[in-house]
């Protein structure tokens, strides 16, 4: 059985010391750094654009989970795979055409995920199944960092886990800490996302290697 990875996001980093923030991520048990994108529009939130990747690509040596909560991301997709995303993750709410946008992910040889809202019927993922690489299951309403976890999240994981079997990698992002993750964990997720769990802590560092302990 493959560990459960965990994936520091850094939206919820100290912007004015990135490139420490990110050498630490580079330094630790992380397994990828968790890159949000949001537009204004699909979100009410904006974070930051390709310039700001570009910066932290220069300095992260884990490999990138990009996440675009924006409106019709297949615009943008060749712009994220030169920005060397290992997986490109999209939500199923903000695609015209789904299965197009997941495709134009693939084509590039790039991983392609889609992402569920909290309030989105899970039987939407039963036509897209078979052409995903990961599930990232929403834990928060998207848009903001350092929400509270929502708890009909297990349900959800439970019923995703029913339909994309044991091929498709299983994140969860928003609201994680030492507790819901482990059982999230137990209960067969695949990649764990930690904002300011992570970030805020004293020693995020130490945080991540006991995190790595508690879920693995």
């Amino acid at each position: 059985m493959s560990l459960t990875k965990i994936a520091p996001s850094i939206l919820a980093a100290n912007f004015s010391n990135l490139e420490a923030e990110i050498n630490m991520v580079n330094k630790s048990q992380a397994s990828w750094l968790h890159v949000d994108v949001m537009d204004g529009n699909f979100v009410p939130n904006i974070s930051f654009g390709t310039p700001i990747i570009e910066a932290i690509n220069k300095h992260a040596k884990k490999p990138l989970d990009i996440h675009l909560m924006i409106h019709e991301p297949v615009r943008y997709i060749e712009k994220f795979v030169e920005l060397k995303a290992e997986i490109i993750t999209v939500h199923i709410e903000a695609c015209s055409n789904l299965p197009q946008t997941i495709k134009k992910i693939k084509s590039f040889n790039t991983k392609a995920g889609v992402a569920i809202n909290p309030e989105t019927d899970v039987s939407k993922l039963n036509d897209i199944v078979d052409l995903i690489d990961l599930v990232c299951i929403m834990s928060v309403n998207p848009g903001f960092s350092g929400q509270k976890f929502i708890e009909k999240t297990y349900e959800r994981l439970e019923k995703i886990k029913s339909i994309v079997g044991n091929n498709t990698l299983i994140e969860i992002d928003g609201g994680l800490n030492n507790i819901n993750a482990k059982i999230l964990s137990e209960m067969g997720a695949n990649v764990l996302v930690f904002g300011n769990y992570i970030f805020k802590s004293k020693n995020p560092l130490e945080i991540i290697s006991e995190l790595n302990k508690n879920i693995n």
